[in-house]
């Protein structure tokens, strides 16, 4: 399975989830009054539209090059996850926090609490199982690395966009249960525009974490240590490289680029020097698929 479809299917399970949940929460919203409940439909709804959004990116990644964009287009996920992070901080975590403030001081009480709680619990087992499944695509790509490894190392942005997403609305949807409950025991409607505050925090924490992971990628990442570190070892065993003297990566979306410079074993002629360098560069792209450009560079040193 390729990594895009990986971050396909992890987008799809997302997508339908937050769609199903953010109608039921907004009806629930409506009636029983509770502002935690309101920010979480909010929430579902702009999650709906950065899954949107990341399936356009994906989709505008996979453009062919042209001469005005010759290494391709494939850093436009990059770009569109980033606008789901600003997404995420504005509408999920400004309004949820602007909304709860509000409600701290002009809370009106809860109406029929207990569909409140009914909506939440099956929102929780819902999004649980979004988690999951992005969790199921994300263990076939991290391979023996550690979930936190994945993500600090990763440059699939949208597949970490999706887990924060996915993270966020569970522990969303568990403070605005606990909100909602603790007004019903106490009978102080105050918790549940703490819980909605609470909720506007959380948000606001995991998209800035989002943005500065993607911004790495934006500005130009290289790709990943373990595979950058496997394209030296075969470059250095390719009997046509007497010394390899520099090994630039450059993670392009789901592609990369390669720029080498070596020394080169001796040649009668150009022509031999040529047809080595041919020979390296079809073999580097048989061993890693994900390699689209290769620029060369025979040299006496670096």
């Amino acid at each position: 399975m390729s990594h895009q479809d990986s971050s396909v299917k992890s987008i799809l399970f997302a997508l339908l989830a937050n769609l199903g949940i953010a109608v039921t929460k907004s009806v629930a919203a409506v009636i029983t009054g509770s502002g935690a409940m309101l920010a979480e439909a909010i929430h579902s709804y702009a999650d709906c539209g950065n899954q949107g959004l990341l399936f356009f990116g994906l989709k505008a990644s996979k453009k062919a090059p042209d001469p005005e964009h010759p290494l391709g287009y494939g850093k436009e996920i990059y770009f569109w996850s980033f606008i789901v992070a600003l997404i995420l901080f504005s509408m999920g975590g400004l309004f949820s926090v602007y909304e709860g403030i509000h409600k701290v001081s002009s809370h009106e009480g809860l109406r029929s609490p207990m569909i409140a709680v009914a909506v939440l619990g099956v929102s929780i087992v819902l999004e649980g199982a979004s988690l999951a499944g992005c969790l199921t695509q994300i263990k076939k790509v991290r391979h023996h690395q550690s979930l936190w490894q994945w993500v600090k190392n990763s440059r699939q942005s949208e597949l970490v966009v999706v887990l924060g997403e996915d993270t966020a609305a569970l522990l969303g949807l568990s403070f605005a249960l606990v909100a909602v409950i603790l007004s019903v025991v106490t009978g102080n409607p105050v918790f549940d525009a703490v819980g909605s505050i609470g909720i506007g925090v959380l948000l606001i924490l995991i998209s800035f974490f989002l943005a500065y992971k993607v911004k790495s990628l934006l500005i130009g990442q290289s790709a990943q240590d373990e595979t950058r570190e496997e394209i030296r070892r075969m470059l250095v065993s390719r009997p046509e490289i007497e010394e390899l003297l520099n090994l630039i990566t450059l993670q392009l979306g789901p592609q990369i680029m390669v720029a080498i410079k070596a020394r080169m074993r001796p040649e009668v002629t150009a022509e031999g020097m040529v047809a080595s360098i041919n020979l390296c560069e079809a073999a580097l792209k048989e061993r890693f698929p994900d390699v689209r450009w290769v620029f060369f560079e025979p040299d006496l040193s670096d």
